[in-house]
C-alpha cells in the first residue's frame, strides 16, 4: 500500500490499482454521509478529482494519487457510506484503475514514510 500527503492510499491488485482513503482522513472527516465514486471509463491524471466524499463536517474531493482509467468504482458506498469509516482501507475503497504508469506508484510513500508524515501534523 503506497500513500498520499493528501491522504488516499493506493493498492495494486495486478494491474489494477485500488483506491480510497487512509484511515487518518477518514477520521478527520467524522462521519461520511454520501460518497460520489468515479463514472467508469473515466481518464484521470495524478491529482484529478477522482470522488466527492461528505461528511457531517465538510465535503472534501478525492485525488487520483496515480493517473489511469477508472475499471470499477465501488457502488456499495452510494447504499452505505458509512464503510468510508468502518473500513477506510479495505472495503471502503472509492475506485479502481488500470495504471497509466505503473512507476507512478514509486513517487508515493511506504506505510512508514505515510506514519512518519503523520506526526509532522
Amino acid at each position: 500500500m503506497r500513500f498520499t500527503k493528501d491522504h488516499e492510499w493506493v493498492e495494486l491488485e495486478g494491474e489494477v490499482a485500488v483506491i480510497g482513503i487512509t484511515a487518518y482522513a477518514a477520521e478527520q472527516l467524522g462521519d461520511v454521509v454520501f460518497v460520489e465514486t468515479p463514472e467508469v471509463g473515466k481518464a484521470v491524471k495524478a491529482g484529478d478529482n477522482l470522488a466527492v466524499v461528505e461528511s457531517v463536517k465538510a465535503a472534501s474531493d478525492v485525488y487520483a494519487p496515480v493517473a489511469g482509467e477508472v475499471v470499477e468504482a465501488n457502488e456499495a458506498l452510494a447504499d452505505a457510506p458509512e464503510t468510508v469509516n468502518a473500513a477506510p482501507e479495505a472495503a471502503g475503497w472509492f475506485a479502481k484503475l488500470r495504471l497509466a504508469n505503473p512507476a507512478d506508484l514509486e513517487a508515493l510513500m511506504d506505510r512508514p514514510a505515510y506514519e512518519a508524515y503523520l506526526q509532522t501534523l
